[in-house]
């Protein structure tokens, strides 16, 4: 059975409380809280009003993806943006890494929550949990959209990554960030942000790889999944410097009912390299969503 009610408030590095350069007025909106899930505790950042929505960020960011699109969400919306499991302040077990363990991780966060039906956007990494969510748990998901993620092979190695990583963790995850974002580079204290939380410990980088580790599980199940195709709207989204149209062609190998946007001049990192585009294309697709029975 999962609860908050046992579990201490996230403080410091990783919370909202200790995250840099939030937009003006974040903290009178959000806040951290610890979910005990029954199987792992995750943190999440949530607030707003409104029909929930699920945030589900990517590979090797947390929460702190969001920061900018939340406080326009969290007009219409009740956000709950999350640490996945093995992910900055949330619990970072030895094994569970599939994407069906991560999407049950999920659900479980959001019974906690009270929400039985909820929205959901995955980027990156989040694309395969989201996909696995909406599959195992079709009477869960309203809307849901995803994106893609990239250099599978080095991070499923067993142990050789983490010390090749380890005391180098600038090199590593600063080549990824800038690698991805194309022209328009991230802030340089949001990297340093991201990268701070990735080498605080060897158990961060363990949980950064899991999912990776994971992916013959997650290809076993996918081939499951893939019998019954999603018949949910879909909204996918890729920057144009980076997987552009085939985000869109990839769902459409799962789903019937895809719509998709290319944002021009825009890597791999969108929330962050292009808010004010995503939060259009966000506001008008779930708009159906936000306006429907029970809003």
């Amino acid at each position: 059975m999962s609860s908050t009610s046992t579990v201490p408030t996230p403080e410091g590095p990783g919370s909202v409380w200790g995250a840099p350069h939030l937009p003006a007025g974040f903290t009178d909106t959000f806040t951290s809280r610890y979910v005990d899930t029954g199987e792992v505790r995750l943190h999440a950042v949530t607030g707003g009003g409104g029909p929930p929505l699920l945030l589900v960020h990517g590979w090797p960011q947390t929460w702190y993806a969001w920061r900018m699109l939340m406080p326009t969400l969290a007009r219409d919306f009740s956000v709950v943006a999350v640490d996945q499991r093995g992910i900055g302040l949330s619990g970072k077990p030895q094994a569970g890494y599939d994407t069906a363990t991560l999407a049950s991780d999920l659900v479980a966060l959001m019974d906690a929550l009270g929400h039985q039906r909820f929205a959901l956007y995955g980027t990156d990494v989040g694309m395969p949990i989201a996909y696995a969510l909406a599959a195992d748990h079709r009477d869960r998901v309203a809307p849901q959209l995803n994106e893609r993620l990239w250099h599978l092979a080095f991070n499923q190695l067993p142990k050789v990554n983490e010390q090749l990583v380890t005391g180098r963790e600038d090199i590593f995850f600063g080549a990824e960030f800038d690698a991805s974002a194309g022209t328009n580079k991230l802030p340089a204290d949001a990297v340093r942000y991201y990268i701070d939380t990735l080498a605080a410990g060897p158990d961060q980088l363990r949980g950064s790889f899991g999912f990776y580790r994971a992916i013959p599980a997650t290809s076993a199940q996918n081939q499951e999944r893939k019998a019954q195709r999603l018949t949910l709207p879909v909204l996918a989204i890729g920057g144009g410097e980076s997987s552009g149209e085939g985000v869109g062609n990839t769902m459409k190998l799962a789903a019937d009912d895809v719509q998709t946007l290319v944002i021009p001049g825009c890597g791999h990192w969108v929330a962050e390299q292009a808010p004010d585009q995503l939060l259009a294309a966000l506001t008008t697709f779930l708009a159906p969503y936000r306006d429907g029975p029970g809003s």
